[in-house]
């Protein structure tokens, strides 16, 4: 069979019949240098090209192969290219593999360069041809080519982009709330990730709702019948989560699995939409959690994961998953190794074993630099700043939070003793107020003295978390308390735990002492923490260097919070102000919770007394009704 030349593209041939065969650069090299009419490569004889082709140049100088990455309306374009002349010359692809010669303008040279690791980096990748790729193949590729010796590709994309045209995918229509722009933008964004490269990392700033923006793509995905999803969160937040989704998604059928009451079967799980459940229970019950290969895996505060060496981080990345989110307000706290356990949960394998990573990366901001190319993909990042014009000068976020076990056997106890006495005694403040005093902290109630009030109190775990993002912001915020036990306490506590200024104004805080406390605070010119007795600090004082705000307890008058808000949301605040408001569910806060709602819809400010009205009659009831539970 004598085979025939011919030119396909960009490159030669051989032809003979309905066959082809691509010979490499040095089988044509051969053949160019040799003397004989008739040839033979790999057994198929032919004429010698230089005579099938008298008008083409063979040169003997090569053309280094590169490879580029553009976007083009938010999608991912590939080339492989030689530079000839100075005119870029597009080479081809045959069986997956790139032609190692190309023919162009009546030349033919043959590929330089580093051809076989980019050949390898893009076979791996799964790119097989020229043109539109995923954000799976294209971080592949750049993966290696961060890490290559002689780095092979030109990356041309525009990340911001990718990540502003990322689809225009509706918002669900079932969703109960209206987004911001950045909201849609960080939903779609997510959205396009899990299907182009199987996760992503939601790092938005506190207060800018990443958890609402989570909702809508677990609404997206409920309604093409997918799930169930798992959620994994710190325990201080599994309530909200829930009142969350129940405010903003109620179709979506919740359960949440924690506490001693949860099941040990994992079928359960297949009737829910999504499954809430904290970090301690599923460490705990894995081998259930196991037995799921779930559609979607968020993790809220994710930074939980970040010692990569931790049974926590192990066993969440054993959880068997299509896709993954992580969400955190501070994605990269303290050393490298920190975005190496985050990103390998969002994209499992990117950067190899930890191990390679360590040795190719330096625990330094150079190291941050490398493998930026990697993470930026991967990562939406917006700060209050950037989206000031989207927000309202004031966003109030409320906090639901559920007891611990020991919290709940400790408030049923005073429960108890308060409902014996009203029979005898009838309703008495004082004695809603012994149940006010626990949920702020066990330790104020007893009296007892407090060693690490982290541990026996949910909302200081919460409270904790809270202060260590808006530090970690490099910003100032103000705490509300009604009791001195516990500005004792948070001063104490925080001062050493965070190794951040706090300071206090309380009732015994003398007034002419006052002013000034807070203009050291005002002008101090890092994070700082201001802890306030609500009535002897909450009128009068401009707090403007503070733009966070936390309720660590409520107050029966909604006119106290109110203005216990405005120390920092008032003339000469340029910053977004953020309102916390934390709470225990089923217990007596939640009553004074919906008193504050009800008192504010009928633009009213009563406070509860002892004058036997049934309106307050009705609520101390209904708080010593309520027993709070283990969710």
């Amino acid at each position: 069979m004598f085979w025939d030349w011919m030119i396909d593209h960009n490159h030669f041939v051989l032809h003979s019949g309905n066959e082809t065969f691509l010979p490499d650069a040095k089988e044509v090299y051969s053949v160019i240098n040799s003397p004989e009419k008739i040839v033979s490569i790999d057994g198929r004889e032919c004429k010698n090209i230089k005579d099938s082709f008298p008008l083409i140049r063979f040169s003997k100088i090569g053309s280094p192969v590169q490879c580029r990455f553009s976007s083009d309306s938010g999608h991912i374009i590939c080339s492989v290219f030689v530079t000839r002349r100075q005119k870029e010359i597009q080479l081809d692809y045959c069986d997956n593999k790139i032609v190692n010669h190309c023919v162009y303008n009546n030349e033919w040279f043959y590929v330089s360069g580093d051809l076989k690791n980019l050949q390898e980096s893009l076979s791996s990748a799964g790119i097989s041809e020229q043109g539109l790729v995923s954000m799976a193949e294209y971080l592949k590729v750049i993966r290696d080519n961060v890490f290559s010796e002689y780095p092979f590709v030109i990356n041309d994309i525009d990340i911001d982009e990718i990540k502003n045209q990322s689809g225009t995918l509706p918002v669900p229509n079932s969703l109960n709330a209206k987004l911001y722009p950045y909201q849609e933008q960080g939903y779609r964004w997510m959205s396009y990730m899990l299907d182009e490269s199987r996760g992503c990392l939601l790092g938005d700033e506190m207060g800018l709702g990443k958890t609402i923006q989570v909702i809508a793509v677990i609404l997206n995905l409920v309604k093409q019948g997918k799930g169930p999803v798992l959620i994994v969160a710190p325990v201080s937040l599994l309530a909200n989560w829930k009142n969350e989704i129940l405010k903003f998604a109620p179709s979506v059928k919740t359960l949440v699995h924690h506490g001693p009451q949860r099941t040990g079967n994992s079928l359960v799980f297949k009737e829910f939409d999504v499954v809430i459940s904290a970090y301690s229970s599923v460490c705990t019950d894995f081998s259930i959690i196991s037995m799921l290969n779930w559609d979607l895996v968020v993790l809220d505060e994710a930074q939980n994961i970040k010692n990569y060496d931790s049974q926590r981080a192990k066993f969440i990345k054993r959880i068997k998953r299509k896709s993954n989110i992580a969400v955190t307000g501070t994605p990269f706290e303290n050393h490298i190794t920190d975005v190496w356990s985050l990103m390998d949960f969002v994209f499992p394998g990117i950067f190899g074993s930890v191990s390679q990573f360590s040795s190719s990366v330096p625990d330094n901001i150079d190291g941050g630099k490398l493998i930026e190319p990697v993470v930026s993909p991967l990562m939406l990042r917006r700060l209050v700043k950037d989206v000031a014009q989207d927000l309202p000068e004031k966003v109030i976020i409320p906090q639901p939070l559920q007891m611990s076990e020991s919290e709940i056997r400790g408030y049923n106890e005073i429960r108890k003793i308060v409902s014996d006495t009203l029979s005898t005694e009838g309703i008495s403040i004082m004695t809603i107020q012994r149940l006010r005093m626990f949920c702020t902290h066990p330790d104020v109630s007893s009296g007892a003295l407090v060693s690490n009030p982290y541990e026996t109190s949910i909302k200081y775990q919460r409270l904790t978390e809270l202060i260590e993002e808006i530090i970690s912001k490099g910003e100032k915020v103000i705490v509300f308390t009604s009791f001195t036990k516990m500005i004792d306490i948070l001063v104490n506590d925080i001062a050493g735990r965070f190794l951040v200024k706090t300071m206090s104004i309380y009732g015994e805080t003398p007034i002419n002492e006052r002013q000034s406390i807070v203009d050291q605070f005002n002008d101090y010119p890092r994070p700082a923490v201001l802890v306030l007795n609500p009535r002897a600090a909450g009128v009068g004082l401009n707090i403007t260097g503070a733009n966070h705000v936390i309720h660590y307890n409520l107050e029966w008058n909604p006119a106290i919070e109110d203005q216990a808000s405005a120390r920092a949301y008032r003339r000469g605040q340029k910053k977004t102000v953020f309102v916390y408001r934390l709470y225990y569910e089923n217990t007596v806060e939640q009553v004074i919770n919906e008193r504050l709602n009800r008192k504010r819809d009928i633009a009213a400010s009563t406070i509860i007394g002892t004058d036997g009205a049934e309106q307050d009659r009705q609520d101390v009831l209904k708080a010593l009704s309520l027993i709070p539970d283990i969710i």
